[in-house]
């Protein structure tokens, strides 16, 4: 199936319970989300699953931050992969995410700027964090994250879940399990403070994100800010090395507004066929 096709599906989706998610991403705290079970038909999440590329094929990252598997370069994946990531883009999943977030215009990034796709093996992880408030080029304001999940038979005790906190890093986590089939989108501002717990199997969480891009910021408060990381609650020391580290990129970032490094997480394509 081709973006368009797929696109169609997911509208029709979501369409079913528009109303309800946006009542439910408005009660949903000072972290608004929504989450969306059986996404697409099982035969179709399924076949997406199938040709999701093997960790080996992608960049791992290990830091004290995260440790996980990365890639933008959606020309060197299978092209259902490519199209279903793509199949985000389409006007029609964009309106539908305007109506139930209430905030628009939204944009989805041709760029991939921190999308694309993830694997998380055994050990994988991603620390507390808020994601930086900007597309790659600095003008619109990150606002919606859109994580697609499509690790088949993923069970609550695997790990590799979403994790949302909302009252900081002294209140108990929220958690939404990284489910197969399940589409979550959350807001992102710099109060949506938000991590993966250990994966604790030897088996891949694999998943496919988008980030939407708007004018405004979603939240009146927001000030530009990098992606900044905090040790979770029971790593005192490296919450400490983390909030450290998050200070001396920030001020890098005043000096120089493209920053010193790039970090190549983006898909360098001014289209997409």
């Amino acid at each position: 199936m081709n973006r368009v096709e797929i696109a169609s599906l997911i509208a029709a989706r979501i369409a079913r319970e528009s109303d309800a998610l946006s009542s439910a991403y408005a009660a949903s705290g000072p972290i608004p989300y929504i989450v969306i079970d059986d996404l697409l038909p099982d035969d179709l999440a399924r076949g997406i699953a199938a040709a999701f590329p093997d960790a080996s094929g992608m960049v791992f990252k290990d830091t004290l931050r995260e440790r996980k598997y990365i890639s933008s370069d959606m020309d060197a994946h299978a092209p259902l992969v490519k199209e279903a990531l793509f199949a985000f883009h389409d006007k029609s999943i964009v309106s539908a995410m305007e109506h139930i977030t209430g905030h628009k215009p939204l944009h989805a990034d041709p760029q991939l700027y921190a999308g694309g796709i993830s694997s998380m093996k055994h050990e994988c992880f991603l620390n507390p964090h808020i994601d930086n408030s900007h597309d790659k080029n600095r003008v619109l304001w990150r606002s919606l994250n859109l994580l697609y999940y499509i690790s088949p038979g993923w069970k609550p005790d695997f790990g590799g879940h979403l994790e949302l906190w909302p009252g900081g890093m002294r209140k108990p986590q929220t958690t939404i399990e990284s489910r197969f089939n399940r589409l979550v989108v959350m807001a992102t501002h710099h109060l949506s403070l938000h991590s993966v717990s250990p994966v604790r199997v030897d088996a891949a969480r694999n998943c496919i994100s988008n980030y939407y891009f708007s004018e405004t910021p979603m939240h009146p408060a927001q000030r530009f800010h990098i992606t900044a990381f905090r040790g979770r609650p029971e790593q005192k020391l490296r919450d400490l090395v983390l909030r450290g580290d998050a200070i001396l990129r920030m001020g890098l970032r005043r000096l120089r507004k493209g920053g010193f490094f790039s970090t190549g997480h983006w898909y360098n394509k001014s289209s997409q066929p």
